[in-house]
């Protein structure tokens, strides 16, 4: 299963691999109505690793015609004649009104990834899109990652990773990810901070057309610590983490106080910002872009772009979900791999 000459049989545009997420969430009425836009459809090629039955309910509901061709995803190829097809995983079991956690969601959303992730790997797709999934689906089927992020890292074999959140103006990078708040202070060192700003630094260039990356890095404690009276890792560790990267060569600044940092950032001051720990980055992000914020995984070798929302059990089904975060978690995957195909061919002319 080749990708012959680096492009897909048809057109040179992008193939777009697209996980369905949980299949008792909102995933299959977000990746349906995403694709019901003929722009998106003009854009790409997509192949949707899921359940045929679950798009086809989705957009029953949603009084969408069937717009994709199915396949077993046991036989899925390059050479197929449409724009969309599903890989369909029809020997899994999740009945579509189901809306709960489940072992059963959970072992098919985890060979969803796993699949499109290996197809990522060997060229067949240009960019991965995953649809939400449930973390408490995922520990019932038995898997060994939390979530999304850790299980693309292990199987990309990627001994470094970030987590970059888009919201509208403002793009970030957590130092530490899934970890409990209080635990934080364990695995708080100089690498886990300096990591992300090296991280987010090549993504903007590879990947977004920012050449000389400006990038502002949060304090961990209030104001900055205050030369130490509200905590010292500002001067143990962020200080130090942020002069290791300026000697790389990395434009980055501070540490600044959390409260005024993605201000700036916003009015256009910081290209990026890297920000310390989950909650920190990701409320100035749902603030900026409940909706419409793109989560990308950075520090891995292939694309990866996801809709910052959950599963939202609480409206599965219903056809209320807003596809909108869908919709730039797939345009910002194909910029993305046009913007790295570029730069690749920029650098074989050089």
């Amino acid at each position: 299963m080749n990708k012959p000459n680096g492009s897909n049989s048809i057109t040179d545009q992008p193939v777009i691999g697209i996980t369905m997420g949980d299949p008792a969430g909102i995933g299959p009425e977000v990746v349906v109505k995403a694709l019901a836009e003929a722009s998106i459809r003009r854009a790409a090629k997509f192949i949707i690793f899921g359940m045929n039955e679950h798009l086809c309910y989705a957009a029953d509901r949603a009084e969408i015609e069937p717009f994709w061709g199915r396949y077993q995803h046991e036989k899925i190829s390059i050479d197929y004649p449409h724009k969309v097809i599903v890989a369909d995983y029809d020997e899994y079991s999740a009945p579509p009104w189901l809306k709960s956690s489940s072992r059963d969601s959970g072992e098919a959303s985890i060979r969803f990834c796993l699949d499109a992730v290996d197809a990522a790997k060997a060229g067949i797709i240009d960019a991965v899109v995953t649809a939400p999934i449930n973390k408490t689906s995922w520990k019932l089927a038995g898997a060994k990652w939390p979530g999304h992020t850790e299980m693309l890292a292990d199987r990309c074999k990627s001994r470094r990773k970030a987590m970059m959140f888009i919201a509208g103006p403002l793009k970030l990078a957590l130092a530490t990810i899934h970890e409990a708040l209080f635990e934080v202070r364990h695995k708080f060192k100089i690498g886990c901070v300096f990591e992300p700003i090296d991280l987010l630094n090549t993504a903007l260039k590879e990947y977004f057309h920012i050449d000389n990356p400006k990038i502002g890095v949060a304090a961990l404690n209030p104001h900055a610590g205050e030369a130490g009276q509200f905590g010292d890792e500002e001067q143990r560790i962020i200080s130090p983490a942020i002069l290791l990267a300026q000697e790389v060569g990395i434009n980055c600044l501070g540490p600044f106080p959390a409260d005024t940092l993605f201000l700036r950032a916003v009015h256009g001051e910081f290209d990026a910002v890297v920000a310390m720990y989950h909650d920190q980055g990701m409320i100035p992000v749902k603030l900026l872009a409940f909706e419409r914020a793109v989560n990308v995984t950075i520090g891995i070798p292939i694309i990866r772009t996801s809709p910052a929302h959950g599963t939202a059990f609480d409206i599965a089904g219903k056809n209320l979900a807003d596809p909108a975060g869908m919709k730039l978690a797939i345009t910002t995957a194909i910029q993305m791999a046009a913007t790295k195909k570029a730069r690749r061919h920029t650098r074989a002319e050089v």
